[in-house]
């Protein structure tokens, strides 16, 4: 790491406790995870025939073809946000799953030119942290959207802001699939097309990014805010240690 006092600081707004340099020994872990790649799927939909659900199993297919392990959750039964508890058995299975993994998938249909209240609820019963967890902060995210008409890419941009909300490293490529009904047959499969290529490029682009980021994403995240704020704290835990017990003077 470059030292910051030989450098000098830009201003004096920067606390010299907290402001790191980035560099690429900050990149080497010195070791590498052997496991599969762990990757949580989100559908939007709850329709028998559902084609974001559809185009899910798709897209797991692929990713175990690719070596990586998959989980995907059924939003049956899981209550909307703020009418349960988030003990919520329901609720509880999604938060793990979020925690295990180490990757994401999430696929919606659009509906009146927006992502589903299905797709959003799931994701509103994921915090941005549990305790001292963030079950997403650093993770890798691809989106997904499938349409009945002709293509578009509302909700696959609307996901996109959910993952940058969710502190996630959400992949360059995506997936929308136009006229959802066209491109399945009648046990479910996705036909062969150019949009079935593009799941392929999605899913091979999510792998490799995980593998990629996955050791290093503690150091990816890391914040100078953050480092600040923990500085702060901690100060004024020791500065309350060392207050007379009567209190100042």
């Amino acid at each position: 790491m470059a030292n910051v006092a030989e450098r000098g600081l830009p201003s004096i707004n920067v606390d010299p406790r907290c402001f790191r340099i980035p560099s690429l020994e900050g990149l080497k872990t010195g070791s590498h995870s052997s496991h599969a790649p762990r990757i949580l799927m989100l559908y939007g939909s709850l329709r028998e025939r559902s084609y974001s659900r559809l185009l899910t199993l798709e897209a797991s297919r692929l990713l175990e073809s690719m070596g990586a392990e998959v989980r995907v959750f059924d939003p049956h039964g899981l209550p909307q946000p703020d009418t349960t508890p988030d003990t919520h058995p329901k609720v509880q299975e999604l938060r793990d799953l979020a925690s295990w993994s180490e990757g994401m998938v999430w696929c919606s249909p659009e509906r009146h030119g927006a992502m589903t209240g299905i797709m959003k609820s799931q994701i509103d019963w994921i915090p941005l942290s549990i305790g001292a967890v963030r079950p997403t902060q650093g993770k890798t995210l691809a989106v997904m959207e499938v349409s009945g008409g002709s293509q578009s890419f509302n909700a696959v941009n609307q996901l996109r802001i959910l993952g940058r909300w969710m502190r996630m490293l959400t992949i360059p490529n995506q997936s929308s699939v136009a006229k959802a009904f066209l491109e399945f047959d009648e046990v479910g499969r996705m036909k062969p097309s150019a949009y079935y290529d593009r799941v392929v490029d999605v899913m091979e682009e999510l792998v490799k990014f995980t593998l990629l980021t996955r050791d290093v994403a503690p150091y990816l995240v890391d914040r100078y805010s953050e480092r600040k704020e923990s500085a702060e704290e901690l100060s004024k835990r020791v500065n309350q240690r060392t207050v007379p017990a009567n209190g100042p003077l």
